[in-house]
């Protein structure tokens, strides 16, 4: 588990380490006489306590067991998983192609009612039409070098997108101008994808909001974030995949959210954007 952009995985880290140091200090025994009972040399255990090399699953059970705290074992191997899981590398996420890491965000995606979605790369895949997300996904997958299961990833992408019309669920899409002007795919994909655009807006519970280009911002584009109810966020990366559940960061998101939102323009106005937009295209 590499260090994480993110303050919420190192934090996350922090807690195991100060959990298995806890243990260490309730069974008595130094970090010396702890490496002696597992095999290791005296400054792996300290570089475990301190957070600067994080544990493996075994090395959680040797810990577990030089401690005599073995019923301790699965909770903090869980710990360790969630640590791990704030922070995805892509390589790791895609290593199997790219419809699994499409299908394994669709849990989330049910069981999530309020969705609030900024980007600043890329139309957000919840309202993508067929044709760009096989445009996007097929970007991917020949830079990353990637096993081509593009056809079967889009075909999840696309099933995911049923929870646009299923049940009480709100979204709220903020989207950067500049997301209209960057084409992906060519002119008649993104004609396509730009008139989508407009036909999503009409819904009642759609929010969209096109943050126009402007000289004199004061609250400039950041990293395309979704917000899943008050509680996490997740955020494409150029390396990987963030998920943020610690609440002071999942508030400093949603705050982002909201000064973006007053920056952005709605409705009719919204509209003549994109279809400014199209016609550059046309």
């Amino acid at each position: 588990m590499t260090a994480s952009p993110s303050s919420s995985a190192q934090q996350a880290r922090k807690v195991l380490a100060r959990r298995l140091a806890d243990l260490c200090r309730d069974a008595g025994l130094t970090g010396a006489e702890l490496a002696e009972r597992c095999g290791w040399s005296r400054s792996k255990s300290s570089r475990i306590m301190n957070a600067r090399t994080p544990p493996s699953a075994g090395d959680i059970r040797a810990w577990c067991r030089a401690c005599e705290a073995e019923d301790q074992t699965e909770d903090l191997i869980a710990s360790l998983r969630t640590a791990e899981g704030m922070w995805v590398a892509w390589r790791r996420m895609e290593r199997s192609g790219l419809k699994q890491a499409q299908q394994a965000r669709l849990p989330l995606y049910q069981r999530t009612r309020r969705f609030r979605s900024y980007s600043s790369w890329l139309v957000p895949g919840m309202i993508q039409t067929l044709d760009y997300t096989t445009a996007a996904l097929q970007a991917i997958q020949r830079r990353r070098g990637l096993v081509d299961d593009v056809a079967e990833a889009v075909a999840a992408r696309m099933e995911r997108q049923r929870v646009l019309h299923e049940g009480d669920r709100r979204f709220a899409f903020l989207i950067e101008e500049s997301v209209l002007r960057s084409g992906i795919g060519g002119s008649d994909i993104m004609i396509g994808q730009l008139e989508h655009l407009v036909a999503v807006a009409a819904r009642p519970n759609v929010s969209l909001g096109i943050v126009p280009l402007r000289p004199d911002r004061e609250r400039w584009p950041v990293e395309g974030f979704w917000i899943y109810e008050t509680t996490q966020v997740n955020v494409e990366l150029v390396s990987g995949y963030l998920t943020i559940t610690q609440p002071s960061e999942v508030a400093l998101y949603a705050d982002t959210f909201a000064e973006l939102a007053e920056l952005a323009v709605y409705g009719a106005k919204a509209r003549a954007l994109i279809e400014g937009a199209v016609e550059l295209l046309r």
